[in-house]
């Protein structure tokens, strides 16, 4: 069971990482504002979720 948990965070971790890399390579190349700023309202709901993730299997968990 730790397995798997631990699986989904370390997804989730990922996906928030690839949105901030993207971003960051957007914002670096002089990209669209527009895409920058729905790439950070990701990264923060990404975030959001996975903090949410993260304190429910701390609490499943006991």
């Amino acid at each position: 069971m730790h397995s798997a948990t631990n699986l989904i965070v370390a997804i989730g971790v990922g996906a928030v990482t690839v949105v901030l890399l993207l971003g960051l390579a957007n914002m670096l190349r002089g990209g669209n504002s527009n895409r920058s700023q729905l790439l950070m309202r990701w990264r923060v709901g990404l975030q959001f979720a996975v903090i949410v993730i993260i304190m429910g299997i701390l609490w499943f968990r006991g």
